[in-house]
């Protein structure tokens, strides 16, 4: 996990005293304090600043138990207006942390009371919503965890992984929509070539895009691979790892190597366990992974590679008198698409009732990379509104068709939806909050309207999302 230097962690302390109390003020003592901070990282030898989510004791993100309730205050100790989304929480509408939908962004120096309950376990995440600053690293992990677990023999590690570019994203994002049909300057340099900074690796033979974005290194826990994160573990220990894809742009292949593992768990939702030693995780997503370590003594790698690339990150499993050797930082030989048919295959483990949908939507997912414009269209929604519509106590059914050259990591707030159609036939895929659409495919989520409100439905790869790929559910 993270951790801070007391040099750090006393500036960050510094950082969150300065935030001045607000007129809604706290008025129960057991909030968890959590800051919109600053922190300085190391990547490839450069030092690089990026934004933190910390407690005051330094513990970056948040963990607590199903059952309990969400009481946090939020301080904005940065000198730009933020706000953070609860990623995988379905809390109240106006809590759910969306600039300009659900309530403004915070201004430096201001603070916000949340209180909701939460009742079910999971690995979940938070992450800024306003502009571009989930680029920049201010993102965080959210645990629920079961009570029930406390009785395993089972040591839990969290992984929370990065892109990370040392360009300003938004530079990089000008750049991209100026768009590949235009003679424009470097999408990450001073080079004339309209396609400079595309990622032209990972663009197969077949003209699907994989990435759009060239970046600088892939963190592991603020790490690379050049000084990894050792969590030390004991033979034959069980482990838990909890998988955060907090990536901007950026599909990982999970990849235990000499280990086996069973994925229990995909967005915080049990499903029927699959085993393997690769398992494919998108853009937002998260995978529980559950392994049994060897009996003796050892090093075990659990690595992410980059889709479409060579580019890995990860971390250590060690006993303590493991040695630990160097891994590099590349992998042999690229990766091509990670696997879009399996995931779509989980079974859930508690699926939604048994019923008939009061409401269906045919969502088209739109755009492409050479003018760099994404879109979400709903043919009936968009002859009356801007947005989703539906009404309270409605069973949803949403058919989203990927009419693009690259699949979308696609996400709804405050709600879990059910992946109940995958081209067409019906199935009783995994409960989840973010599913990526492949590119040509259709796959059917559905949604029990419980949650009134407007809510966020958006691609959640950033720059796609920032480029129009995002709309609302609101409720009529």
């Amino acid at each position: 996990m993270i951790r801070l230097s007391r040099r750090r962690f006393l500036a960050t302390g510094a950082a969150m005293a300065a935030c001045a109390p607000t007129a809604r003020a706290a008025s129960d003592a057991s909030a968890v304090e959590l800051a919109i901070a600053t922190r300085t990282i190391e990547v490839k030898g450069k030092a690089a600043t990026v934004f933190g989510l910390l407690q005051p004791n330094g513990a970056h993100g948040l963990a607590m138990n199903a059952g309990e309730r969400f009481r946090v205050r939020l301080s904005n100790a940065v000198q730009e207006p933020a706000l953070i989304h609860w990623h995988g929480l379905t809390p109240p509408n106006d809590q759910d942390g969306v600039p300009g939908v659900t309530q403004p962004p915070l201004a430096p120096g201001e603070r916000h009371d949340y209180d909701f309950a939460v009742a079910l376990p999971g690995t979940n995440w938070m992450h800024s919503h306003h502009l571009l600053q989930e680029q920049s690293l201010m993102a965080a992990p959210l645990i629920v965890r079961d009570p029930k677990d406390a009785a395993r023999d089972e040591q839990e590690v969290v992984i929370l992984l990065h892109d990370f570019t040392f360009q300003l994203p938004d530079e990089i994002l000008g750049n991209l929509s100026k768009g590949m049909s235009h003679d424009h300057g470097a999408m990450a340099g001073g080079s004339a070539d309209p396609l400079a900074g595309h990622d032209m690796s990972s663009m197969p033979a077949d003209g699907v895009d994989l990435n759009d974005v060239s970046y600088d290194a892939f963190l592991a826990n603020d790490r690379t691979l050049d000084d990894p994160e050792v969590v030390r573990v004991d033979k034959s220990q069980r482990v838990r790892l909890r998988i955060i894809n907090a990536a901007s742009a950026t599909n990982f292949m999970i990849e235990l190597g000499a280990l086996s593992g069973s994925l229990t768990d995909v967005d915080g939702r049990p499903i029927v366990p699959v085993i393997g030693s690769r398992f494919p995780l998108a853009v937002a997503q998260r995978a529980d992974v559950r392994v049994t370590l060897p009996a003796g003594d050892g090093v075990w790698p659990v690595l992410f590679q980059r889709e479409g690339d060579i580019a890995l990150t990860g971390i250590m499993l060690a006993t303590k008198s493991g040695a630990v050797a160097k891994v590099a930082d590349q992998a042999q030989d690229a990766i091509g698409a990670i696997e879009r048919a399996a995931p779509m295959l989980y079974q859930a483990a508690e699926p939604l009732p048994e019923r008939r949908a009061d409401r269906e939507l045919a969502v088209s997912l739109t755009g492409s990379m050479m003018t760099y414009r994404w879109g979400i269209a709903e043919k009936a929604a968009m002859e009356h509104h801007a947005h989703l519509a539906v009404r309270e106590g409605e069973r949803v059914e949403m058919t989203l068709t990927n009419r693009t050259e690259m699949s979308h990591p696609m996400h709804l707030h405050g709600h879990h939806f059910q992946v109940v159609a995958v081209n067409g036939t019906r199935m009783n895929g995994a409960v989840r909050d973010t599913e990526l659409v492949p590119v040509g495919g259709s796959v059917t989520l559905a949604f029990d309207a419980g949650n009134p409100g407007k809510w966020m439905f958006h691609c959640h790869n950033l720059y796609h999302m920032q480029s129009g790929m995002m709309t609302q559910v609101r409720y009529l």
